[in-house]
């Protein structure tokens, strides 16, 4: 099973076409989000074609594909008009021999940890950084967000196929990969 991991699209269609445009690339078996799907949030600048219907358009198309999760800026409204669950406040993947404990990282993250293993990955967006860290007993995993990156970095998402993490910019370019 092929996953693609993204986060933190915030209302961009121009940068949710291009999530979607790298899933059919890669041609992922599912789409896992990690939050933040339609509203910009109240500190952050408006991402580019922000729109939050031609978001909700965009993955209602795919909604047979997306497992996702609720960030801090989902809400009940959002829920109503996208046709797939995103009000879990994590999910769990196997990949590999590995678990991966998926959440947005607003409320599950490495100063509020989830019960993990050695070997065990804690995956999450909201911080918009990308990061592989080993945190003794586990690893905390970040794809950036697409469409709002800090800390000087571009956009993009991450590939986890066999328990082999990639990050990629939106163009597919590979940065940098973990098993």
């Amino acid at each position: 099973m092929k996953y693609l991991v993204a986060s933190d699209i915030h209302g961009s269609e121009f940068y949710c076409k291009k999530v979607l445009e790298a899933f059919e690339r890669e041609g992922a078996d599912r789409l896992i989000l990690l939050g933040d799907l339609l509203y910009h949030g109240a500190r952050n600048d408006l991402p580019k074609d922000y729109s939050t219907k031609g978001v909700t358009a965009l993955l209602n198309s795919y909604a047979d594909k997306i497992f996702a999760v609720r960030g801090n800026c989902d809400s009940e409204v959002d829920q109503m008009v996208l046709n797939f669950p995103i009000m879990a406040d994590y999910m769990l993947l196997v990949s590999g021999e590995r678990l991966i404990f998926v959440t947005h990282g607003h409320l599950f993250n490495t100063e509020n940890r989830p019960k993990l293993k050695k070997g065990d990955v804690l995956l999450h967006g909201h911080t918009h950084v990308r990061v592989c860290q080993d945190a003794g007993d586990f690893t905390y995993i970040n794809p950036g967000s697409v469409s709002i990156p800090k800390d000087n970095m571009e956009g993009g998402y991450m590939t986890v196929e066999d328990g082999v993490f990639t990050w990629k910019l939106m163009d597919g370019t590979v940065t940098d990969s973990w098993k």
